[in-house]
This record gives C-alpha cells, sequence and structure tokens, in this order.
C-alpha cells in the first residue's frame, strides 16, 4: 500500500479528459516575435504557411488571442484509448533516496508510441484527413514522433513518409519497424532522394544526420508532392497547444489530493513535453499567483538554452523554412550522436524560448549523458520502469533536488514529466552497463562555427 492517504496512481476520469487546449500564447506577458520569411524577413502570413502545413493547424499556429481551443470530438474520442495518463507518486524513489521531499511523475508512456507525441500527432492527422489531403510528411529523431504519426495515420488512412535520423535509424531499428508496420515509409536522413539530402551527402558522406536535416528533407517532400503537407512533432506552436493536455490533467489530479507542486522538471529537446507539462500551471505564473519553479534539462551535448544565443535562426539545417526567434545553436551545428535522439535539435520553441528569455522558465540545467544513465538505471531498479534517455534528464534533476531536500528537510513536492519508456533504447542502456559510454560536449569551437551560419536578423 502507499504512504498515508496518496495512491502510488491518481487517475482521472474519461471525462475529466480536457475538452479544450491551453494556448498559453494568449497569456504571455511578451508574445515570441513573428516567424519570418526566409526570403523577405517579413512576417509569414497563412497564406504563406498554407503551401506547407493544413490551413487548420496554420490557424492555431498563428493563434495568439484565444485562450482555450476546442478539442474535436474525434481527437478527444481517440485520446481516451490511452488517456487521461496517471499521475504517479514516486514511493520506491523517495525511500531509496531517503528524502522527505513528495516525487511524483506525469506518465506519458502508455501507449503503443511509448511517449507523449501521440498527444498532437492523432490532431495533425486528424486535421489532414479533414482538409482532404493524401498524406504527410515528417522527420523523427529518437523515433517516438515517427512511430506516434503512423499510428495516427494509420488511423486515419493517411499516406505518411518519415525522414529519420540516420544515427538515430542505425541505433534503434525497431523503431523504424514499428512505423513500417502501422503503414509508414521510412528513410534515413540524410538520404539520396533529395535534392538536400544529396546535397549534405556530399559535404559529409558520413553524416549520421540531425533533426535540423531531416526536417530539410521532409519539407522539401511535402512542397514537391500533390496531396502532401509537412507535420512537425516539437518546436511549433500548434504542437505546444496540443501538449497542454499534459499539464491540465497534472493540474486537476494534483486537485485531488489537495497538492501542487514546487518544482516542476522537464526535459527540453524541441520544447513540446517540456511546455505540455509546465503550461496549466505557468498560467498561474503569468497571472501573478502562486507558481512552482520551473527548471528545464537539456543535453550537455547539445545544450541550446544553457549555450545557444537568442535570435532568428532557421528550423532545418538546408535553410530551407521560416526564421524564429529562438535560443539556437545555429542551423548547421551537428550534434554529437548521444541516445538522447529527441533533444537532439538545434533551437528551443519560440514560446519557451521568450518565457526563458523573460525569466519565466526559472532555471535551464544542461546534464551529461552518462550521469542521465546513471539515474535512469536508479530509477528503473527502483520504479520499475525503464525511462527514455529524454525523459532521464528529468529524472536526473528531479533525483538532485530530492537529495537538496534532504540535506535541508524541506518538503518540498516536486513533478517530472516521464515523456516516454526506454525500451528502444537497450543499446544504449548496453553501453552504460558495459563502461563503454562516453560524454561528448561541444567545444567553444563547435559552437562558433554554428553561430557563424545564424543570419544577421534583429
Amino acid at each position: 500500500m502507499a504512504n498515508g492517504n496518496i495512491p502510488y496512481k491518481i487517475y482521472l476520469s474519461e471525462e475529466e479528459i480536457p475538452r479544450a487546449w491551453y494556448n498559453i500564447r494568449a497569456d504571455m506577458k511578451t508574445d515570441h516575435r513573428p516567424i519570418l520569411h526566409p526570403g523577405t524577413l517579413q512576417p509569414m502570413t497563412a497564406e504563406e504557411l498554407e503551401p506547407v502545413f493544413c490551413t487548420e493547424l496554420v490557424k492555431q499556429e498563428l493563434n495568439d488571442k484565444d485562450r482555450y481551443i476546442e478539442i474535436p470530438k474525434p481527437i478527444r474520442d481517440f485520446y481516451k484509448m490511452y488517456r487521461p495518463s496517471p499521475l504517479v507518486r514516486a514511493y520506491c524513489l523517495e525511500r531509496a533516496l531517503d528524502t522527505p521531499a513528495k516525487i511524483y511523475y506525469k506518465y506519458e508512456g502508455g501507449n503503443t508510441s511509448g511517449s507523449h507525441k501521440l498527444n498532437s500527432a492523432i490532431a495533425q492527422a486528424y486535421y489532414a484527413k479533414e482538409q482532404g489531403l493524401k498524406g504527410v510528411t515528417t522527420e523523427t529523431g529518437a523515433g517516438q514522433w515517427g512511430t506516434a504519426l503512423s499510428m495516427a495515420c494509420g488511423y486515419f488512412g493517411l499516406d505518411l513518409k518519415v525522414f529519420m535520423v540516420k544515427i538515430s535509424a542505425q541505433q534503434k531499428p525497431y523503431r523504424k519497424t514499428v512505423m513500417e508496420t502501422f503503414g509508414a515509409k521510412v528513410t534515413p536522413s540524410p538520404s539520396d532522394t533529395t535534392n538536400i539530402g544529396r546535397k549534405m551527402l556530399e559535404e559529409d558522406p558520413n553524416s549520421g544526420g540531425s533533426l535540423g536535416s531531416a526536417i530539410s528533407e521532409a519539407v522539401e517532400v511535402a512542397v514537391t508532392s500533390d496531396g502532401y503537407k509537412y507535420v512537425l512533432g516539437s518546436v511549433l506552436n500548434m504542437v505546444l497547444l496540443h501538449q497542454s493536455v499534459i499539464g491540465q490533467e497534472s493540474k486537476a489530479a494534483f486537485e485531488k489530493i489537495d497538492d501542487y507542486p514546487d518544482l516542476i522538471i522537464g526535459c527540453a529537446g524541441g520544447g513540446s513535453n517540456l511546455s505540455g507539462l509546465m503550461s496549466a500551471f505557468m498560467a498561474d505564473k503569468l497571472a501573478g499567483k502562486t507558481a512552482p519553479y520551473f527548471i528545464a534539462v537539456e543535453p550537455a551535448s547539445c545544450p541550446s538554452m544553457t549555450r545557444g544565443k537568442f535570435a532568428y535562426d532557421f528550423c532545418d539545417t538546408g535553410m530551407t523554412t521560416p526564421l524564429a526567434k529562438m535560443y539556437t545553436l545555429g542551423a548547421t551545428f551537428r550534434p554529437s550522436s548521444n541516445h538522447a535522439g529527441g533533444l537532439r535539435f538545434h533551437g528551443m520553441a519560440p514560446i519557451l524560448s521568450q518565457l526563458y528569455h523573460d525569466g519565466f522558465i526559472d532555471e535551464v540545467r544542461a546534464i551529461e549523458q552518462t550521469e542521465v544513465f546513471k539515474a535512469a538505471t536508479l530509477f528503473a531498479r527502483h520504479e520499475g520502469t525503464l525511462p527514455a534517455p529524454e525523459a532521464a534528464h528529468a529524472i536526473k534533476v528531479a533525483i538532485d533536488e530530492a537529495l537538496k531536500c534532504k540535506q535541508t528537510g524541506e518538503k518540498k513536492t516536486i513533478l517530472f514529466g516521464l515523456s516516454g519508456t526506454g525500451y528502444f533504447d537497450l543499446g544504449a542502456y548496453m553501453q552504460y552497463n558495459e563502461g563503454t559510454m562516453t560524454d561528448q560536449i561541444p567545444t567553444d569551437e563547435d559552437l562558433r562555427r554554428g553561430f557563424e551560419a545564424i543570419p544577421k536578423v534583429e
């Protein structure tokens, strides 16, 4: 039995699944700077975005007025297959750490994709189907987004073309198999199937790829194929909007047990998981109410927020996408082939970048890979779930904060996001267990080369 009156898992009912997505932009003190056309450097209009994205998703991307956007019934009905997800009290981890802190995690791994990505994938597939499209294109890093989107496209009968970061395709071949099982066509990126991919391979035939390069290929195919649009699993406003169900459910679950987090910790790559977890609580902070202390955690190998620049930059390596004002390492930055593939992106979502720039995200920490897997192993042994490397970044900092409470005697309530499972990451766990895992941290010279490619835009 759980200690006290709080169960191990706090569930909501199906009727308590959010009926609307929360649009954090409507409450932000400073809205993020507009995305710019790469040719004119003028703010992008809906008409300019629609050749790439679905019409309804463009409306959501540009919406900075409506606090809540209704979730269509077909999407909400699909959510009921795996939502609401549980808020879990980590009693066993607490005992192992001998901490007075209360540790909770929002578990998003309870679906076949193994992650939170399905929350947005099903929404984007729904709007593509409603628009009468034949299919969509996308990129994927660790493969969780590609898996989620293949499930969603399979459900709605849409064709899907996925460009998977080449090193991730090599590290996680079974992810590719799952995507193909749901009907997706998966191409390791960079590839020789696109003009941009061929150019990249000419420059570096041994390239392991990056999310930026995979985005370039996916966009090229979308805009040159009739009946296709491009969809993205993170970074964009529309994606952060869809992920707001995570934070809304978390807040409602805490209300059931009459508690509220002092700290919220989330892994940060492009920003969808972090934003989804904290959004409903960030609304309190933006309103001047009591709110948690927010900590974003990124890999030391791809430190966009801790060592990047707050500047306008391309979202893809091929420099074909609109420019976004964000914390960035430069579109040409090539992160090392670490195992947190979902965090291997050179920039951070404009919404989160602006919130961090304005001080609403309190802190960002960059963690080395071996320390991440040390924390993941400790968590797995005591909580019984093998976490994805991405989510384990948040676990590492949650453990650190719980140990601080042990030193000070503070009884803080800690919430972190367990955004995905690590059952396709066994090669990484094997390296850690064998002691062959290494940490690769970019030098100042590595970063300088990436910064040089950032456009000079005010």
